[in-house]
């Protein structure tokens, strides 16, 4: 089974996908659409941090696609790592394994039909505005090494008009739509219900 957990920045969207991993352990594999940025080692930094990390076309999603189609058949695959620091992709990568669930998370993973297409159930993880920026800000100064200029900058200049353009509408393609994410306790135990009938039949 294939689940989508999307839903704006700072939704709550990797909360629910980490309450789920935690509940079933083994039997759930994780793949981020941040770790598929594409790479550019063949710009300097400057350049790098002018880019719109917030459109389709910042994404190597076909490759996403590939992983998660080898996924399925069984197969092991290496997802690539993203250095938010240096606004790159990393030399790392991780070993994600086959499991009987397989989420796939990202705020732009519903917006390419290819993608949308190897879904069994699509989430969409839907909190106020005001909310998803602070948890950004929080995120990204503390977590990611931003100062506060540059997130509030890249939210006013990319991240919300890119979320009116792409994630806010690619909502309709959702099966559930999930206000609060992971602090939702009903939806989340509907989810999880749902997950263990078929954890349980394969």
């Amino acid at each position: 089974m294939i689940i989508g957990i999307a839903g704006g920045t700072g939704s709550g969207k990797t909360t629910l996908t980490l309450r789920l991993k935690d509940r079933f352990g083994e039997d759930v594999s994780i793949l981020y659409h941040d770790n598929y940025y594409k790479q550019h080692n063949d710009m300097p930094y400057e350049e790098r941090c002018r880019l719109n990390y917030d459109h389709p076309d910042a994404f190597d999603t076909g490759l996403l696609i590939a992983d998660l189609q080898a996924l399925r058949r069984g197969e092991a695959v290496h997802s690539p790592t993203y250095d938010y620091t240096v606004h790159n992709r990393a030399a790392e990568t991780v070993e994600v394994r086959p499991a009987k669930v397989v989420v796939v998370e990202g705020i732009l993973i519903f917006v390419d039909p290819q993608l949308r297409e190897l879904m069994d159930i699509k989430l969409f993880v839907d909190t106020d505005a005001d909310v998803r920026i602070l948890r950004r800000i929080v995120r990204d100064v503390k977590k990611r090494g931003r100062s506060l200029d540059s997130v509030v900058q890249q939210y006013l200049t990319t991240v919300k008009p890119m979320h009116e353009q792409f994630v806010e509408p690619s909502k309709r393609y959702a099966d559930l739509i999930v206000p609060e994410g992971g602090k939702n306790q009903v939806a989340l135990d509907m989810i999880i219900q749902r997950v263990k009938s078929h954890i349980e039949q394969n």
